[in-house]
């Protein structure tokens, strides 16, 4: 199984230094009969290991494709995606069946497909660790502490049709981590709850983050996504666009949360411009681009800028 330590440019850097999960100029292409749906375009992402961090974008913007990609349920079409140092365009259909059994947990937002409504909590947390061979009593004694850390200590011999919509979610996190997987992906977990318990259930992951370090990849369309986790990645068109950073600063004794957005240039040195700042500027197929002393402008084809010696335009 091929490692990214082979593939990089600098074979020097230790593998503690290099990035959890490494994707660049990521392609993935469907073909529907006769038409051809590129839902990434060329896409970069690096995300540290124990990092939480959510990726939003509107519905088609291929973020939920990105997920089943690091998730071994979709291969790429092109380009390089790694995962704890596994080449995930080259695995073999065994390494990528014990990949997702083993390496990573998956939420969905339906709770219906992250549990059995015949099986207790209790149940359906010990039921991967059964299946992976772990003899009953361990397998309990895990599942019971799992629940204890998602809130849920004093539900576990409820049935899912007895718990709230948010419990359902947080007995499924469990599920997901039963078997102690390094990397846990969660597709619009919140997508079917009301704010005040997607929070509860954002509370919850970023406590499993901390105690266990597990990295953490939530895909979201909710915008309230960036009060709660520290790194927000925004992806258009197949590509990601924005970084925001959750930052917390204090005046006096009084904290306040603000977010710090930088637009994300890629290997290629392709920038993706927000739309409103292009219509604002009236720039369409062309744009023109002047260096000045320590910034860049992007003008409209057909300014008339005076020439200044300090400016390098194309």
């Amino acid at each position: 199984m091929t490692s990214y330590t082979d593939q990089t440019n600098t074979p020097s850097t230790s593998a503690s230094e290099l990035p959890y999960i490494l994707c660049e100029d990521l392609f993935k292409i469907y073909k529907q009969e006769d038409l051809e749906v590129v839902a990434l375009r060329g896409l970069d992402l690096k995300v540290k290991r124990g990092e939480l961090m959510a990726i939003v974008g509107a519905s088609g913007s291929g973020k939920s494709t990105l997920l089943n990609v690091l998730a071994g349920l979709d291969i790429p079409s092109a380009g390089r995606a790694f995962v704890g140092g596994r080449d995930l365009l080259n695995m073999t259909p065994a390494d990528l069946v014990t990949y997702r059994r083993k390496e990573v947990g998956f939420v969905w937002q339906q709770t219906s497909r992250n549990v059995l409504t015949y099986l207790s909590a209790m149940q359906n947390v010990e039921l991967p660790m059964i299946l992976e061979g772990m003899d009953p009593g361990p397998a309990r004694a895990r599942a019971r502490e799992l629940l204890e850390m998602v809130g849920l200590g004093h539900r576990v011999d409820v049935k899912p049709d007895r718990l709230s919509g948010g419990e359902q979610q947080r007995v499924a996190i469990a599920v997901a981590l039963a078997n102690d997987p390094p990397l846990l992906l969660a597709d619009e977990p919140t997508g079917e709850l009301d704010s005040q318990t997607a929070s509860e259930v954002f509370a919850v992951m970023r406590g499993l983050n901390s105690e266990l370090g597990v990295t953490i990849v939530v895909v979201t369309h909710d915008p309230a996504i960036a009060n709660q986790i520290d790194r927000v990645v925004a992806i258009r068109d197949g590509r990601i666009s924005t970084e925001s950073f959750r930052r917390v600063a204090f005046q006096g004794r009084e904290a306040y949360v603000y977010h710090d957005e930088y637009a994300v240039v890629d290997r290629t040195g392709r920038l993706q411009i927000p739309k409103e700042y292009l219509e604002r500027l009236d720039v369409t197929e062309r744009a023109k681009l002047r260096l000045t002393e320590g910034a860049v402008e992007v003008l409209p084809e057909g300014a008339n800028v005076e020439e200044e010696d300090s400016g390098d335009d194309r």
